[in-house]
């Protein structure tokens, strides 16, 4: 094959690829960086293209499909509308506005607790699968092979052999060192495994680049598990080469563990294309008895609209007094800072807790490289140095608080598959408040005229890596 043949080849792979990103309508600044990429270079640009630079994804979600939406409709509207009753005017209105955004009515929690460590949740999570009585349904992103991996998929296996229907969900990319074997016991005791398989040949599915993040666990369908957390040792802070952990997951029993379970319903039909649709995965829950408004934020690359990306200005525009956030990683992008700055130039307490010890130095220095304009707006920015600070959640106010799976950054921003819960809950926010407190008070504050002083090369660094932002 000659030089120019090859030459043809690899210019109309570029043609075909920048075609179909022009079909897909992605951002123009995104759009032109890949375009250069993939015409300047005509082999290797349209192989990444490929690879990491699809940011959308179609499926099929089972609770539009026939007979699954009437079963569930006229519930949901019940809870929406006693949800929203309980609220203040300006809350109802924001209730209604992230319902709208997301597609997902207000609904309710009877109780939620606060688990601030992985040692605690993984405890609680235990203790009610041990106590189910008709399923167990398990979705992780990251699952290690390892004594804690271990005793969850143990207790899984044993309540499978005692006629409970279990499922879990991995991702495999953020598991792609976990073999499937891993897991033959849970299915030889009748229970069920499967990958989220973004990447399928079989299905016509090479989506390298998009990852379900998200972590819920639903028991019996009544108890829901929401955060940041996954399984393995080094969450707990026992693994030594990572060093001392801080995460956070939220458990919910009510109402809510029903809109939850049409979340798990959705991934694991993608997955394995077998329904959830029994009613005995959403028993009727005593409404009276749940007082607490809470808002489901589920995105992902599915969503061409971003609804974490706009339920996050929408309560950086909803906050009066305060607006307390923890992310793990923190990458934001122009949207995200313009909403920060406004929010601040409002007169609102705006605070952003950013991990110093990271499994990602380079992700910490691009972030860097946006305090010096975050500063300037009147935004703190704490780096938090005492343990490796993986929690993303939130306080809006004194009412609200938010835990979910989704980081400040473009990754769970557009490209990943995402889950959050917004509760208003006085007296859980004030705890959460108290532990967010905690970690800015062992913190170091960044002052802006001390940060612009740091040494030349960190500044470099910063500047070179900044470009790549969009894909972290």
């Amino acid at each position: 094959m000659t030089l120019s043949t090859l030459a043809i080849i690899g210019y109309a792979l570029g043609v075909f690829a920048v075609g179909h990103m022009l079909w897909l309508r992605k951002r123009p600044a995104a759009t032109l960086a890949w375009a250069w990429g993939i015409l300047l270079f005509p082999f290797l640009g349209p192989f990444f293209y490929w690879l990491i630079g699809t940011d959308r994804l179609r499926r099929k979600h089972v609770r539009r499909r026939a007979g699954f939406q009437s079963f569930r409709a006229e519930r949901r509207s019940i809870h929406a509308a006693e949800a929203e009753a309980l609220l203040p005017p300006n809350d109802a209105a924001f209730a209604r506005l992230i319902s709208r955004i997301n597609e997902i009515p207000p609904t309710r929690t009877a109780k939620a607790r606060l688990l601030p460590t992985a040692t605690v949740f993984y405890d609680a999570l235990k203790a009610r699968i041990d106590s189910a009585q008709h399923h167990a349904h398990i979705q992780f992103f990251i699952w290690r092979a390892d004594t804690a991996g271990d005793r969850l998929r143990d207790t899984l296996v044993a309540a499978a052999k005692r006629g409970v229907q279990v499922r879990v969900l991995v991702d495999e990319i953020g598991s792609m060192l976990l073999p499937s074997r891993y897991f033959h016991p849970l299915v030889e005791a009748g229970g069920h495994f499967s990958w989220f398989l973004s990447v399928n040949p079989r299905r016509n599915r090479f989506l390298f680049n998009l990852r379900n993040h998200r972590k819920l666990q639903i028991v019996d369908g009544h108890t829901a598990f929401v955060g940041g957390m996954n399984v393995g040792r080094e969450y707990q802070g026992l693994d030594p080469s990572v060093g001392p952990w801080r995460d956070l997951q939220i458990e919910l029993e009510g109402p809510a563990a029903g809109l939850l379970q049409e979340s798990f319903a959705d991934d694991w039909y993608f997955s394995t294309e077998q329904k959830l649709l029994d009613s005995a995965y959403y028993p009727p829950t005593a409404s009276v008895f749940a007082p607490w408004t809470t808002l489901i934020v589920a995105g992902g690359p599915d969503s061409p609209s971003a609804p974490v990306q706009k339920s996050l200005i929408a309560i950086l525009n909803h906050a009066q007094k305060r607006v307390w956030l923890t992310a793990g990683y923190f990458v934001p992008n122009e949207v995200t800072l313009t909403a920060l700055a406004l929010c601040a130039a409002r007169g609102v307490d705006v605070r952003i807790l950013v991990t110093e010890k990271t499994d990602h130095p380079a992700l910490l220095r691009i972030g860097r490289s946006y305090y010096e304009e975050i500063l300037k707006s009147g935004v703190r920015i704490f780096e938090y140095s005492l343990a490796l600070n993986h929690a993303k959640a939130g306080i809006i106010d004194s009412d609200w608080l938010m835990v979910g799976s989704a980081n400040l950054d473009n990754r769970s921003m557009r490209l990943n598959f995402e889950l959050n819960v917004l509760l208003r809950m006085p007296e859980e926010a004030a705890r959460l408040a108290s532990l967010l407190k905690a970690d800015f008070d062992a913190s170091a504050e960044i002052d802006l005229e001390t940060f612009g002083k740091r040494p030349l090369r960190e500044k470099i660094f910063e500047s070179v890596c900044r470009p790549f932002s969009p894909l972290m």
